[in-house]
Protein backbone atom coordinates (compact mmCIF):
# COMPACT_ATOMS: atom_id res chain seq x y z
CA UNK A 1 0.00 0.00 0.00
CA UNK A 2 1.50 3.42 -0.96
CA UNK A 3 2.68 5.51 1.98
CA UNK A 4 0.06 8.19 1.29
CA UNK A 5 -2.82 5.67 1.29
CA UNK A 6 -5.17 5.84 4.28
CA UNK A 7 -5.27 2.81 6.56
CA UNK A 8 -9.02 2.47 6.05
CA UNK A 9 -9.71 2.64 2.32
CA UNK A 10 -13.32 3.51 3.07
CA UNK A 11 -12.18 6.97 4.14
CA UNK A 12 -11.47 7.68 0.47
CA UNK A 13 -14.24 9.42 -1.43
CA UNK A 14 -15.29 7.73 -4.65
CA UNK A 15 -13.61 10.54 -6.56
CA UNK A 16 -10.33 9.98 -4.71
CA UNK A 17 -10.52 6.20 -5.07
CA UNK A 18 -11.09 6.38 -8.83
CA UNK A 19 -8.06 8.63 -9.20
CA UNK A 20 -5.88 6.19 -7.27
CA UNK A 21 -7.18 3.22 -9.28
CA UNK A 22 -6.53 5.01 -12.56
CA UNK A 23 -2.98 5.86 -11.36
CA UNK A 24 -2.32 2.22 -10.52
CA UNK A 25 -1.98 2.93 -6.79
CA UNK A 26 -5.12 1.08 -5.68
CA UNK A 27 -6.63 -2.17 -6.84
CA UNK A 28 -10.44 -2.47 -7.04
CA UNK A 29 -10.18 -5.78 -5.19
CA UNK A 30 -8.51 -4.08 -2.20
CA UNK A 31 -11.21 -1.40 -2.10
CA UNK A 32 -13.92 -4.05 -2.26
CA UNK A 33 -12.34 -6.00 0.62
CA UNK A 34 -12.46 -2.89 2.81
CA UNK A 35 -16.19 -2.55 2.19
CA UNK A 36 -16.85 -6.29 2.60
CA UNK A 37 -15.18 -6.13 6.00
CA UNK A 38 -17.38 -3.20 7.01
CA UNK A 39 -20.46 -5.06 5.79
CA UNK A 40 -19.55 -8.03 7.99
CA UNK A 41 -19.23 -5.70 10.98
CA UNK A 42 -22.14 -3.30 10.49
CA UNK A 43 -24.81 -4.81 8.29
CA UNK A 44 -26.22 -7.15 10.98
CA UNK A 45 -27.32 -4.02 12.86
CA UNK A 46 -28.51 -2.09 9.78
CA UNK A 47 -29.93 -4.76 7.41
CA UNK A 48 -29.19 -2.88 4.22
CA UNK A 49 -29.41 -5.59 1.59
CA UNK A 50 -32.24 -7.35 -0.20
CA UNK A 51 -29.54 -9.42 -1.92
CA UNK A 52 -25.85 -9.68 -1.09
CA UNK A 53 -23.27 -12.28 -2.13
CA UNK A 54 -19.66 -11.58 -1.06
CA UNK A 55 -18.00 -13.95 -3.59
CA UNK A 56 -20.07 -12.39 -6.37
CA UNK A 57 -18.97 -8.91 -5.26
CA UNK A 58 -15.31 -9.98 -5.19
CA UNK A 59 -15.54 -11.42 -8.69
CA UNK A 60 -17.21 -8.26 -9.99
CA UNK A 61 -14.47 -6.08 -8.49
CA UNK A 62 -11.79 -8.19 -10.14
CA UNK A 63 -13.57 -7.81 -13.49
CA UNK A 64 -14.30 -4.06 -13.20
CA UNK A 65 -14.06 -2.26 -16.52
CA UNK A 66 -11.94 0.85 -17.08
CA UNK A 67 -14.01 4.01 -16.84
CA UNK A 68 -15.03 6.95 -14.66
CA UNK A 69 -16.34 4.63 -11.91
CA UNK A 70 -13.70 1.92 -12.25
CA UNK A 71 -13.75 -0.36 -9.22
CA UNK A 72 -16.19 1.69 -7.13
CA UNK A 73 -18.82 -0.36 -5.25
CA UNK A 74 -22.40 0.69 -5.97
CA UNK A 75 -25.57 -0.23 -4.07
CA UNK A 76 -28.53 -0.76 -6.42
CA UNK A 77 -32.01 -0.18 -5.06
CA UNK A 78 -34.15 -3.26 -5.52
CA UNK A 79 -36.56 -1.68 -7.96
CA UNK A 80 -33.79 -1.66 -10.60
CA UNK A 81 -33.50 -4.90 -12.56
CA UNK A 82 -30.21 -6.82 -12.44
CA UNK A 83 -29.34 -9.72 -14.73
CA UNK A 84 -27.22 -11.48 -12.10
CA UNK A 85 -29.17 -10.78 -8.90
CA UNK A 86 -32.84 -11.16 -7.89
CA UNK A 87 -35.09 -8.12 -8.36
CA UNK A 88 -37.98 -8.36 -5.91
CA UNK A 89 -39.25 -4.77 -5.63
CA UNK A 90 -39.89 -5.09 -1.90
CA UNK A 91 -42.91 -7.32 -2.55
CA UNK A 92 -43.57 -11.02 -1.84
CA UNK A 93 -45.28 -11.17 -5.24
CA UNK A 94 -41.87 -11.00 -6.88
CA UNK A 95 -39.97 -13.16 -4.39
CA UNK A 96 -37.00 -14.78 -6.15
CA UNK A 97 -37.65 -13.08 -9.50
CA UNK A 98 -34.54 -13.08 -11.69
CA UNK A 99 -34.63 -10.70 -14.68
CA UNK A 100 -32.76 -11.55 -17.86
CA UNK A 101 -31.28 -8.07 -18.36
CA UNK A 102 -29.87 -5.20 -16.37
CA UNK A 103 -31.91 -2.04 -16.09
CA UNK A 104 -30.37 0.91 -17.91
CA UNK A 105 -29.02 2.54 -14.70
CA UNK A 106 -27.29 -0.70 -13.66
CA UNK A 107 -25.99 -1.36 -17.17
CA UNK A 108 -24.47 2.11 -17.47
CA UNK A 109 -22.97 1.96 -13.98
CA UNK A 110 -21.23 -1.26 -14.97
CA UNK A 111 -20.20 0.14 -18.35
CA UNK A 112 -18.56 3.02 -16.47
CA UNK A 113 -16.60 0.54 -14.34
CA UNK A 114 -18.88 0.55 -11.30
CA UNK A 115 -19.21 -2.66 -9.29
CA UNK A 116 -22.73 -3.54 -8.10
CA UNK A 117 -22.10 -4.78 -4.57
CA UNK A 118 -25.70 -5.85 -3.88
CA UNK A 119 -29.38 -4.94 -4.06
CA UNK A 120 -30.55 -2.55 -1.37
CA UNK A 121 -33.80 -2.75 0.56
CA UNK A 122 -36.75 -0.76 -0.75
CA UNK A 123 -40.21 -0.28 0.68
CA UNK A 124 -42.97 -2.22 -1.07
CA UNK A 125 -42.83 -1.16 -4.74
CA UNK A 126 -40.89 1.90 -3.52
CA UNK A 127 -44.06 3.27 -2.01
CA UNK A 128 -45.60 1.79 1.16
CA UNK A 129 -44.66 -1.00 3.56
CA UNK A 130 -41.11 -0.55 4.95
CA UNK A 131 -38.47 -3.26 4.90
CA UNK A 132 -36.24 -4.26 7.81
CA UNK A 133 -33.51 -1.64 7.34
CA UNK A 134 -32.58 0.48 10.37
CA UNK A 135 -31.04 3.94 10.69
CA UNK A 136 -27.26 3.60 11.03
CA UNK A 137 -27.18 6.48 13.54
CA UNK A 138 -29.73 4.78 15.80
CA UNK A 139 -31.30 1.38 14.99
CA UNK A 140 -34.47 2.33 16.84
CA UNK A 141 -35.28 4.92 14.16
CA UNK A 142 -36.29 4.67 10.51
CA UNK A 143 -33.68 5.25 7.81
CA UNK A 144 -36.42 6.86 5.73
CA UNK A 145 -37.79 5.49 2.51
CA UNK A 146 -38.37 4.29 0.02
CA UNK A 147 -34.61 4.16 -0.69
CA UNK A 148 -34.01 2.78 2.79
CA UNK A 149 -31.12 0.41 2.14
CA UNK A 150 -29.27 2.80 -0.14
CA UNK A 151 -29.28 5.67 2.36
CA UNK A 152 -28.48 3.45 5.35
CA UNK A 153 -25.74 1.63 3.46
CA UNK A 154 -23.92 4.82 2.49
CA UNK A 155 -24.47 6.18 5.99
CA UNK A 156 -23.02 3.03 7.58
CA UNK A 157 -20.03 3.00 5.22
CA UNK A 158 -21.04 -0.23 3.45
CA UNK A 159 -20.54 1.24 -0.04
CA UNK A 160 -19.63 4.72 -1.30
CA UNK A 161 -22.30 5.14 -4.00
CA UNK A 162 -25.91 4.04 -4.29
CA UNK A 163 -28.94 4.42 -6.48
CA UNK A 164 -32.21 5.66 -5.05
CA UNK A 165 -35.50 6.57 -6.68
CA UNK A 166 -37.93 9.35 -5.81
CA UNK A 167 -41.66 9.56 -6.45
CA UNK A 168 -42.41 11.78 -3.47
CA UNK A 169 -39.32 12.16 -1.26
CA UNK A 170 -37.52 8.84 -1.46
CA UNK A 171 -33.99 10.08 -2.23
CA UNK A 172 -33.82 13.36 -0.34
CA UNK A 173 -35.58 12.35 2.90
CA UNK A 174 -33.67 9.09 3.65
CA UNK A 175 -30.38 10.75 2.70
CA UNK A 176 -31.11 13.51 5.22
CA UNK A 177 -32.16 10.99 7.89
CA UNK A 178 -28.96 8.97 7.42
CA UNK A 179 -26.56 11.91 7.25
CA UNK A 180 -25.45 11.56 3.62
CA UNK A 181 -25.73 13.56 0.41
CA UNK A 182 -28.74 12.80 -1.76
CA UNK A 183 -29.21 14.10 -5.31
CA UNK A 184 -32.51 13.89 -7.19
CA UNK A 185 -31.70 15.04 -10.71
CA UNK A 186 -33.97 16.78 -13.14
CA UNK A 187 -36.79 14.36 -14.05
CA UNK A 188 -35.64 11.93 -16.73
CA UNK A 189 -31.92 12.67 -16.61
CA UNK A 190 -31.01 9.10 -15.63
CA UNK A 191 -32.82 6.54 -17.77
CA UNK A 192 -35.59 4.55 -16.03
CA UNK A 193 -35.64 1.67 -18.52
CA UNK A 194 -35.73 -1.56 -16.53
CA UNK A 195 -36.99 0.11 -13.36
CA UNK A 196 -40.23 -1.09 -11.73
CA UNK A 197 -42.01 2.17 -12.51
CA UNK A 198 -44.99 3.17 -10.38
CA UNK A 199 -45.77 6.77 -11.35
CA UNK A 200 -44.66 7.67 -14.84
CA UNK A 201 -45.09 11.39 -14.24
CA UNK A 202 -43.01 11.42 -11.05
CA UNK A 203 -40.53 8.53 -10.70
CA UNK A 204 -36.98 9.88 -10.87
CA UNK A 205 -33.74 7.96 -10.41
CA UNK A 206 -31.26 9.65 -8.10
CA UNK A 207 -28.01 8.91 -6.31
CA UNK A 208 -26.51 8.99 -2.81
CA UNK A 209 -22.93 9.38 -1.62
CA UNK A 210 -20.91 10.97 1.16
CA UNK A 211 -19.99 14.04 -0.90
CA UNK A 212 -21.62 16.27 -3.49
CA UNK A 213 -18.69 15.67 -5.85
CA UNK A 214 -19.22 11.91 -5.65
CA UNK A 215 -22.89 12.36 -6.54
CA UNK A 216 -21.88 14.45 -9.57
CA UNK A 217 -19.30 11.86 -10.62
CA UNK A 218 -21.79 8.99 -10.35
CA UNK A 219 -24.79 10.69 -11.97
CA UNK A 220 -22.65 12.18 -14.73
CA UNK A 221 -21.07 8.83 -15.55
CA UNK A 222 -24.38 6.98 -15.91
CA UNK A 223 -26.32 9.76 -17.67
CA UNK A 224 -23.64 10.94 -20.09
CA UNK A 225 -23.99 14.51 -18.77
CA UNK A 226 -21.18 16.85 -17.77
CA UNK A 227 -22.08 17.79 -14.21
CA UNK A 228 -18.83 19.61 -13.56
CA UNK A 229 -16.70 19.60 -10.43
CA UNK A 230 -18.74 20.81 -7.47
CA UNK A 231 -15.51 21.21 -5.47
CA UNK A 232 -14.30 23.96 -7.83
CA UNK A 233 -14.47 27.38 -6.18
CA UNK A 234 -17.11 29.60 -7.83
CA UNK A 235 -16.23 33.12 -8.94
CA UNK A 236 -18.92 34.70 -6.76
CA UNK A 237 -21.29 33.79 -3.95
CA UNK A 238 -24.82 32.67 -4.86
CA UNK A 239 -28.15 34.45 -4.67
CA UNK A 240 -30.21 32.23 -2.37
CA UNK A 241 -33.91 32.27 -1.63
CA UNK A 242 -34.93 30.84 1.74
CA UNK A 243 -38.13 28.97 0.98
CA UNK A 244 -40.18 27.59 3.84
CA UNK A 245 -42.61 26.20 1.22
CA UNK A 246 -46.39 25.68 1.55
CA UNK A 247 -45.86 22.86 4.07
CA UNK A 248 -43.88 24.87 6.65
CA UNK A 249 -46.46 24.03 9.33
CA UNK A 250 -45.02 20.48 9.29
CA UNK A 251 -41.57 21.63 10.41
CA UNK A 252 -40.41 20.31 13.79
CA UNK A 253 -38.65 22.70 16.20
CA UNK A 254 -35.24 21.36 15.15
CA UNK A 255 -36.00 22.20 11.52
CA UNK A 256 -37.21 25.68 12.40
CA UNK A 257 -33.95 26.25 14.31
CA UNK A 258 -31.93 24.68 11.48
CA UNK A 259 -33.33 27.02 8.84
CA UNK A 260 -32.62 30.04 11.06
CA UNK A 261 -29.04 28.87 11.64
CA UNK A 262 -28.46 28.07 7.97
CA UNK A 263 -29.84 31.42 6.84
CA UNK A 264 -27.41 33.24 9.11
CA UNK A 265 -24.46 31.09 8.02
CA UNK A 266 -25.17 31.63 4.33
CA UNK A 267 -25.31 35.40 4.78
CA UNK A 268 -22.09 35.34 6.79
CA UNK A 269 -20.38 33.37 4.01
CA UNK A 270 -21.28 36.09 1.50
CA UNK A 271 -24.47 34.87 -0.16
CA UNK A 272 -27.16 37.33 -1.10
CA UNK A 273 -29.95 35.83 1.02
CA UNK A 274 -33.63 36.73 0.78
CA UNK A 275 -36.96 35.20 1.66
CA UNK A 276 -38.73 33.62 -1.32
CA UNK A 277 -42.04 31.77 -1.10
CA UNK A 278 -43.79 30.04 -3.96
CA UNK A 279 -46.86 31.82 -5.38
CA UNK A 280 -50.19 30.71 -3.95
CA UNK A 281 -51.23 28.62 -6.94
CA UNK A 282 -48.38 26.19 -6.21
CA UNK A 283 -50.47 25.02 -3.23
CA UNK A 284 -52.51 23.06 -5.78
CA UNK A 285 -49.69 20.49 -5.78
CA UNK A 286 -50.65 19.44 -2.25
CA UNK A 287 -53.76 17.74 -3.64
CA UNK A 288 -52.51 17.08 -7.18
CA UNK A 289 -49.46 15.01 -6.24
CA UNK A 290 -51.25 12.17 -4.38
CA UNK A 291 -53.96 12.00 -7.04
CA UNK A 292 -51.45 11.54 -9.84
CA UNK A 293 -49.08 9.32 -7.87
CA UNK A 294 -51.75 6.90 -6.67
CA UNK A 295 -53.76 6.76 -9.87
CA UNK A 296 -50.65 6.08 -11.96
CA UNK A 297 -49.40 3.53 -9.42
CA UNK A 298 -52.71 1.66 -9.54
CA UNK A 299 -52.49 1.49 -13.32
CA UNK A 300 -48.85 0.35 -13.11
CA UNK A 301 -49.79 -2.52 -10.77
CA UNK A 302 -52.63 -3.81 -12.93
CA UNK A 303 -51.18 -7.33 -13.15
CA UNK A 304 -50.44 -7.52 -9.43
CA UNK A 305 -53.95 -6.31 -8.56
CA UNK A 306 -55.52 -8.83 -10.93
CA UNK A 307 -53.51 -11.87 -9.85
CA UNK A 308 -51.98 -11.25 -6.40
CA UNK A 309 -54.03 -8.56 -4.67
CA UNK A 310 -53.85 -10.48 -1.39
CA UNK A 311 -50.06 -10.11 -1.33
CA UNK A 312 -50.25 -6.33 -1.58
CA UNK A 313 -50.15 -4.66 1.84
CA UNK A 314 -53.40 -3.24 3.17
CA UNK A 315 -51.94 0.27 3.24
CA UNK A 316 -50.94 0.13 -0.40
CA UNK A 317 -54.26 -1.40 -1.47
CA UNK A 318 -56.01 1.56 0.16
CA UNK A 319 -53.87 4.05 -1.76
CA UNK A 320 -54.38 2.19 -5.03
CA UNK A 321 -58.16 2.20 -4.45
CA UNK A 322 -57.93 5.96 -3.85
CA UNK A 323 -56.13 6.30 -7.16
CA UNK A 324 -58.61 4.18 -9.11
CA UNK A 325 -61.55 6.09 -7.64
CA UNK A 326 -60.41 9.45 -9.02
CA UNK A 327 -62.82 11.00 -11.49
CA UNK A 328 -61.65 12.06 -14.95
CA UNK A 329 -62.21 15.66 -13.88
CA UNK A 330 -60.02 15.27 -10.80
CA UNK A 331 -57.24 13.71 -12.85
CA UNK A 332 -57.47 16.41 -15.49
CA UNK A 333 -57.27 19.09 -12.81
CA UNK A 334 -54.26 17.43 -11.17
CA UNK A 335 -52.34 17.12 -14.43
CA UNK A 336 -53.18 20.75 -15.22
CA UNK A 337 -51.74 21.79 -11.85
CA UNK A 338 -48.50 19.97 -12.70
CA UNK A 339 -48.25 21.64 -16.09
CA UNK A 340 -49.08 25.12 -14.80
CA UNK A 341 -46.65 25.07 -11.88
CA UNK A 342 -43.83 23.47 -13.87
CA UNK A 343 -44.16 26.24 -16.44
CA UNK A 344 -44.33 28.93 -13.75
CA UNK A 345 -41.42 27.79 -11.60
CA UNK A 346 -38.62 29.63 -13.45
CA UNK A 347 -40.43 32.93 -12.83
CA UNK A 348 -40.88 31.99 -9.17
CA UNK A 349 -37.06 31.79 -8.94
CA UNK A 350 -36.40 35.03 -10.80
CA UNK A 351 -33.24 36.74 -9.59
CA UNK A 352 -32.02 33.69 -7.63
CA UNK A 353 -29.52 30.92 -8.25
CA UNK A 354 -31.11 28.36 -5.91
CA UNK A 355 -33.67 27.93 -3.17
CA UNK A 356 -32.75 26.54 0.25
CA UNK A 357 -35.55 24.68 2.01
CA UNK A 358 -35.93 21.87 4.57
CA UNK A 359 -35.11 18.34 3.47
CA UNK A 360 -37.48 16.74 5.99
CA UNK A 361 -39.76 17.86 8.83
CA UNK A 362 -37.11 16.92 11.42
CA UNK A 363 -35.04 14.01 12.61
CA UNK A 364 -35.85 10.45 11.56
CA UNK A 365 -38.96 9.28 13.45
CA UNK A 366 -38.67 6.55 16.06
CA UNK A 367 -39.67 3.05 14.98
CA UNK A 368 -39.52 1.19 11.66
CA UNK A 369 -43.18 1.09 10.65
CA UNK A 370 -43.16 4.56 9.07
CA UNK A 371 -40.46 6.12 6.92
CA UNK A 372 -41.29 9.75 7.73
CA UNK A 373 -43.30 12.50 6.11
CA UNK A 374 -42.32 13.70 2.60
CA UNK A 375 -43.95 17.09 3.20
CA UNK A 376 -40.82 18.98 2.10
CA UNK A 377 -40.14 16.85 -0.99
CA UNK A 378 -43.24 16.17 -3.08
CA UNK A 379 -43.53 19.72 -4.42
CA UNK A 380 -40.04 19.64 -5.97
CA UNK A 381 -40.60 16.13 -7.34
CA UNK A 382 -43.82 17.34 -8.96
CA UNK A 383 -41.97 20.28 -10.50
CA UNK A 384 -39.35 17.93 -12.04
CA UNK A 385 -36.52 20.12 -10.73
CA UNK A 386 -33.10 19.05 -9.36
CA UNK A 387 -32.64 18.84 -5.58
CA UNK A 388 -29.66 18.07 -3.36
CA UNK A 389 -29.66 17.48 0.39
CA UNK A 390 -26.44 17.96 2.34
CA UNK A 391 -25.81 17.06 5.99
CA UNK A 392 -26.52 19.97 8.34
CA UNK A 393 -25.76 18.83 11.87
CA UNK A 394 -27.92 16.85 14.25
CA UNK A 395 -31.22 17.24 16.07
CA UNK A 396 -32.16 16.94 19.73
CA UNK A 397 -31.76 13.15 19.75
CA UNK A 398 -28.40 13.19 17.99
CA UNK A 399 -29.84 12.05 14.65
CA UNK A 400 -28.76 13.67 11.38
CA UNK A 401 -30.45 16.67 9.81
CA UNK A 402 -30.18 17.77 6.19
CA UNK A 403 -30.83 20.96 4.26
CA UNK A 404 -32.15 20.91 0.68
CA UNK A 405 -30.94 22.96 -2.28
CA UNK A 406 -33.34 23.30 -5.22
CA UNK A 407 -32.83 24.80 -8.68
CA UNK A 408 -34.35 25.15 -12.12
CA UNK A 409 -35.16 22.17 -14.32
CA UNK A 410 -32.09 21.20 -16.33
CA UNK A 411 -29.76 23.34 -14.21
CA UNK A 412 -28.26 20.33 -12.43
CA UNK A 413 -24.63 21.33 -12.82
CA UNK A 414 -25.22 24.67 -11.09
CA UNK A 415 -27.42 23.13 -8.39
CA UNK A 416 -24.67 20.64 -7.49
CA UNK A 417 -22.07 23.42 -7.39
CA UNK A 418 -24.22 25.61 -5.16
CA UNK A 419 -25.08 22.63 -2.94
CA UNK A 420 -21.35 22.18 -2.33
CA UNK A 421 -21.07 25.90 -1.58
CA UNK A 422 -23.94 25.70 0.90
CA UNK A 423 -22.41 22.62 2.54
CA UNK A 424 -19.12 24.45 3.07
CA UNK A 425 -20.86 27.61 4.31
CA UNK A 426 -22.84 25.83 7.01
CA UNK A 427 -19.81 23.88 8.16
Amino acid sequence: MPHDMPGDLRSLTATQAVRLIHDGKLRPEALMEAYLHQISQRDPSVLTFAHFDAPQARAAAAAARPGPLQGIPVGAKDVLDTADMPSQYGSPIWDGWQPRADSAPVAWARAAGGVVIGKTVTTEFATRKPGATMNPANPGHTPGGSSSGSAAGVGAGLFPLAYGTQTTGSVIRPAAFCGVVGYKPTYGMISRIGMKIMSDSLDTIGVMARTVADCALFAGAVSGRDLGDPDAKPAAAPRIGICRSPTWSMAAPETEALLTRVTAALGKAGAAVSERELPGHFNALIDAHPIIMNSESARALGWELAHHAGLISEGLRERLAFGLNQTPAALESAYAAFETTQRAFPDAMDGLDVLVTPAAPGEAPKGLEWTGDPAFNFIWTSLHVPCVTVPAGTGPNGLPLGIQIVGRRGDDRAVLAWARWVEAAIG
